[in-house]
């Protein structure tokens, strides 16, 4: 039995529903989806890292497609985003029992998502932080999966080596990012047809009722 395990947020305890989101945000600034996400996804590795807060990259965004950022629109636009988040993303079924199984087994848990800074109030807002022993988000620590230090931040806030631990997310090589630094990891293919799949050197689940059989 694993002493602890990190645990990725988006497609893994959460559907965020992005697409949708994102395109009733357009909406609301009153512009063309595609145009949005095209200038939106360009500062997703800077909001990831830290660098970038997700209120400065709206003005950016607005300037990028011949808005002025106005501070009252880069505001209505972060308020609406909280509240689309809220309406957007949810909890997958088996997120709170498969996180509550494993407290009661005396796993520890960290959550290590590549996020941007509303992440933290979102998971509050849902109610999952009083889960988690440890919350490690990239825009915190100022490092993306699956770059060896987000892994290590997480097992060192746990107080466990990575030969104790296990990981849990939905790509593949955020899964080898975790391997490489010896910590054993499961991916979770939530679509994946069939029966369970094996992975290149990890096994591959549907759930994560699937995932807590592996562990």
């Amino acid at each position: 039995m694993v002493k602890a395990c990190l645990v990725d947020v988006y497609e893994t305890i959460l559907d965020p529903d992005f697409l949708a989101r994102e395109q009733a945000l357009a909406a609301f600034a009153g512009v063309r989806a595609d145009d949005w996400l095209a200038e939106w996804l360009k500062t997703h590795t800077e909001r990831d890292r830290g660098k970038l807060s997700v209120v400065t990259a709206f003005a950016q965004t607005l300037q990028a497609l011949g808005i002025e950022p106005k501070p009252e629109a880069v505001d209505d636009l972060a308020r609406k985003d909280a509240e689309l988040m809220r309406q957007y993303c949810r909890l997958y079924d088996d997120s709170v029992p498969f996180l509550s199984g494993l407290r009661a087994q005396g796993i520890l848990i960290a959550l290590v998502s590549n996020c941007a800074d509303t992440t933290r109030s979102l998971l509050e807002d849902l109610g999952v932080l009083p889960l988690a022993d440890a919350v490690v988000l990239s825009c915190e620590v100022g490092s993306v999966k699956p770059s060896p230090e987000i892994y290590m931040c997480a097992l060192e806030e746990l107080g466990v080596a990575a030969a104790d631990a296990a990981f849990v997310d939905d790509q593949p090589g955020f899964c080898v990012g975790a391997e490489a630094v010896g910590i054993r990891a499961i991916q979770i293919a939530r679509a994946a047809p069939g029966g369970q799949v094996s992975g290149p050197g990890f096994p591959v689940a549907r759930s994560l009722a699937e995932v807590a059989a592996l562990l």
